[in-house]
């Protein structure tokens, strides 16, 4: 079986410390699959923002399908899907690859291991968690034979899974797109559904924050599949995103409108 990869560059985390991917990511897991949603901006100041991809698959047809995204600085996240796509290619067999750990479980483990190894040699006699050359990923995927795994990796190489308390999982400028997600989330919804509300999501955040904006990736992978997810680049020309971003702001002022009036003398007798 051929593995689908994604090619990289192994850069050094000691030449680019100051390049953060100043970024929103999202994953979601769904009744019927996952949807990872991640924006490409990354800010290496005021005068250099560039755009890179933030989430990555691997693949083997019909046994297995790995995703991961990223926030954080940007050479960390570059140097650890770098070594993780190198180790797919290995035939010495020293380093574990991802597309031959037995569970989820375990790719979660080479991927923190990896992860802490990079700001361990980058970072070495600062606070790896408060580190200039920290990162947090997501990652998640299926191995045939078992289920879909969704987890939080965080730079000191430890991790969670999604639970029923936490249905999803963000990185990088969290706080603008969250309190949608939480009132709206529903792990029943359609792919549909759940694509539409992470755009509202990704517009607040993009309204709030100048460091996150499109183009946005957006990655579906559907349960049982074992096949590469759906990719779709989402820029400034599309349409819906436009009609969303346009509806939800329109939507928000009618019902604030909607509301009862305020009166100072009812907030006083109560």
């Amino acid at each position: 079986m051929v593995a689908k990869r994604y090619q990289h560059t192994y850069w050094s985390a000691n030449n680019n410390m100051g390049h953060e991917i100043m970024s929103y990511c999202v994953a979601l897991k769904l009744s019927r699959g996952l949807v990872f949603m991640s924006d490409t901006l990354t800010n290496g100041g005021f005068d250099n923002i560039s755009e890179y991809p933030k989430t990555f698959s691997w693949g083997v047809l019909g046994e297995r399908q790995i995703l991961l995204t990223a926030a954080g600085n940007l050479a960390t996240s570059q140097a650890v899907v770098s070594l993780l796509s190198e180790q797919t290619k290995a035939r010495d067999g020293r380093s574990p690859s991802i597309l031959k750990a037995p569970t989820m479980f375990q790719v979660a483990r080479a991927v923190s291991k990896t992860l802490a190894e990079v700001i361990d040699i980058s970072s070495k006699g600062q606070q790896k968690a408060g580190s200039t050359f920290s990162a947090t990923f997501i990652l998640g995927g299926q191995i045939k034979d078992g289920d879909v795994h969704l987890y939080l990796i965080y730079p000191e190489g430890n991790f969670i899974e999604v639970s029923k308390e936490r249905p999803f999982f963000q990185i990088g400028e969290t706080k603008y797109g969250r309190p949608i997600l939480v009132r709206a989330f529903d792990p029943l919804m359609s792919f549909e559904e759940a694509v539409k509300l992470l755009m509202v999501s990704f517009d607040s955040t993009i309204k709030a924050n100048l460091t996150v904006g499109l183009p946005i990736d957006l990655n579906i992978y559907e349960e049982n599949s074992f096949t590469s997810p759906n990719s779709i680049k989402i820029t400034n020309e599309n349409s819906y995103f436009q009609m969303v971003s346009n509806g939800w702001g329109k939507a928000l002022k009618e019902s604030l409108a909607s509301l009862p009036k305020f009166d100072f003398d009812d907030l006083i007798s109560n």
